[in-house]
């Protein structure tokens, strides 16, 4: 339970980062934050009882500058939400599929790159969705960078997360 994931909010509720329940727990008792949702269980210190906290918000602003995000799997992954943008299924395994072909000219961009099936990579192959009879379920698209994002699969984890995340 130490170590389970807390959602840092900025003084004005904007998501910041996330720590682990035992700096968050310090950051409270050291009075540089405050707990805004709790309710996971309790820890106990040898004179203590702490309500173990799901979201705390930092009682200082911190300013923090906004960086583009990395072209990788893993943040492809986490933009078009672990599913395949051609069938539509959310599968563990995921490949990237470049929509046009590098050998046709495409891209190694946020434009041409998407998250597909092994099935429908396989089926693509090296050409055009539309040469293939395909079709995608969203244009691909740099991820907005908003600073701060949680993985997708975290998410659906912490639901009491989300009111601080789609404001």
């Amino acid at each position: 339970m130490v170590n389970s994931p807390v959602l840092v909010l900025n003084q004005t509720y904007e998501p910041l980062d996330l720590c682990r329940v035992r700096r968050a727990v310090m950051l409270i008792f050291c009075g540089k934050a405050e707990a805004v949702e709790n309710g996971r269980g309790v820890l106990h210190s040898a004179t203590e009882i702490f309500e173990v906290p799901s979201v705390i918000r930092l009682v200082y602003m911190v300013k923090r500058p906004h960086h583009q995000r990395r072209l990788n799997k893993a943040e492809v992954f986490n933009r078009d939400k672990h599913t395949c943008q051609y069938c539509g299924r959310q599968v563990k395994e995921l490949t990237l599929d470049h929509v046009i072909p590098r050998r046709l000219g495409g891209e190694h961009s946020w434009e041409n790159i998407v998250s597909a099936c092994k099935a429908c990579n396989l089926r693509k192959g090296g050409r055009t969705p539309q040469e293939a009879g395909m079709k995608l379920l969203h244009q691909p698209a740099p991820p907005h960078n908003d600073g701060f994002y949680i993985p997708y699969r975290q998410m659906g984890m912490r639901g009491e997360w989300k009111k601080y995340m789609f404001r």
